[in-house]
C-alpha cells in the first residue's frame, strides 16, 4: 500500500511499483469512478485490446444489481 498526496492542482502521482505492475504508459487515459467513498482508477483499454475478454463467460452466479459498481 502506498500513500500519495493530492497537489494544489488536484493531481496525484501513481507510485512506480503500481505503474510497472499495470504497465501504465505516459498519456494513457484512466477512468475514475467513485463508489461509496472509494475512488477507483481503471486504465482505459482500446477495443482491440478488449477483443475476446468475455469469451466463456456465463450468466450464472451474477451479483445482484445493487452490489455492482
Amino acid at each position: 500500500m502506498s500513500i500519495v498526496t493530492i497537489s494544489s492542482k488536484f493531481q496525484v502521482v501513481i507510485p512506480q511499483a503500481v505503474r510497472e505492475k499495470m504497465s501504465l504508459k505516459p498519456g494513457q487515459k484512466i477512468i475514475v469512478i467513485e463508489t461509496d467513498g472509494v475512488v477507483h482508477m481503471i486504465p482505459e483499454k482500446s477495443l482491440k485490446e478488449m477483443r475476446g475478454f468475455v469469451k466463456g463467460v456465463t450468466s450464472e452466479n451474477l451479483r445482484e444489481e445493487e452490489d455492482r459498481f
